[in-house]
């Protein structure tokens, strides 16, 4: 198997993504585009053990796992970043670099950039099914958030020396362990220093704060209940047996309810409710593996 990590310059920037695939691999129609979630120290390392075990079956369809800009090894300008910003340097990639109908593979609250790229994509119609990973909540995805709460505290706090600050204490190690104990993992022996390792270091360059902060800050917080109803690719929702969410919107939903609500506003979606918690293709990373193959396959015939 073989990992190849590139470059390719998108509006002046630099930015990177690696490449997946086994060497077993035969031609396929579609390749797997990971879209990886925004937080402290996250890029498309998020995606490896998902990669390593894919890679290792052999599956006859490639990963492009690129690193959003503000990411990784991305440039990380200072900026602050919309959904609209990671879709267009994401249709770009693909036009580009991958060159081939592709399936997106998204995690948690990054499906508002998937729902921006298929509405900037529904001429080229390169886009041909959609994994969802632990969505956020359905009212998280149906409220709109308050723009001007968003721009007051992106300038008076977060794009402060205040918010320079609050980066350097969320990105320590103690910090990093419990978030990810009390929000992400079902169990928390699964928090273990590969995890957090990847994490401090991927948050070493305090410039990796304004993709973070933009997150924080709910520039991504739309109204999406017609947009989502429009997406006509086949669709497969995976949510954890202990999925729970960080907006209040979303306390009461149980993963079931959650998924029966996105299952219902999808005109051809499909799911399934996996062990785990939040971040399903690291902590439960063989079942997810085999319901994105199973779900490939049936979109290739």
């Amino acid at each position: 198997m073989n990992s190849l990590f590139k470059h390719y310059t998108w509006k002046n920037f630099h930015c990177s993504y690696s490449v997946h695939a086994s060497q077993e691999n035969l031609p396929s129609k579609f390749a797997l585009l990971l879209i990886h979630p925004i937080g402290v120290g996250l890029s498309g390392v998020f995606w490896h053990r998902f990669a390593n075990l894919w890679q290792q079956k052999g599956y006859a369809y490639p990963l492009y796992n690129p690193d959003l800009l503000g990411c990784g090894k991305s440039d990380m300008p200072h900026l602050a970043y919309y959904p609209i910003d990671w879709a267009k340097q994401l249709q770009f990639f693909s036009e580009t670099v991958i060159q081939k109908p592709v399936i997106l593979v998204v995690q948690g609250a990054l499906f508002p950039v998937a729902i921006k790229l298929i509405q900037n994509s529904a001429q080229s119609n390169f886009i041909k099914g959609l994994v969802l990973s632990g969505p956020p909540a359905w009212r998280t995805m149906t409220e709109a958030g308050n723009i001007l709460q968003q721009q007051l505290i992106w300038n008076l706090f977060f794009d402060t020396p205040l918010g320079n600050l609050f980066y350097r204490y969320a990105r320590r190690r103690q910090f990093l362990s419990s978030f990810s104990v009390r929000q992400l993992f079902a169990e928390a022996e699964e928090v273990d220093s590969e995890w957090l390792s990847f994490l401090e270091t991927g948050a070493t360059d305090l410039n990796s704060r304004y993709a973070v902060f933009s997150f924080l800050a709910g520039f991504w917080r739309e109204n999406q209940a017609q947009a989502i109803q429009s997406i006509e690719q086949p669709t497969l929702v995976l949510f954890g047996e202990k999925a729970s969410s960080i907006s209040r919107e979303g306390i009461a939903e149980t993963p079931q309810k959650r998924l029966e609500l996105y299952l219902k506003n999808f005109s051809a979606a499909r799911g399934c409710i996996i062990p785990g918690r939040n971040v399903l293709p690291y902590e439960s990373t063989e079942e997810f593996v085999t319901e994105v193959f199973q779900f490939v396959e049936s979109i290739e015939g």
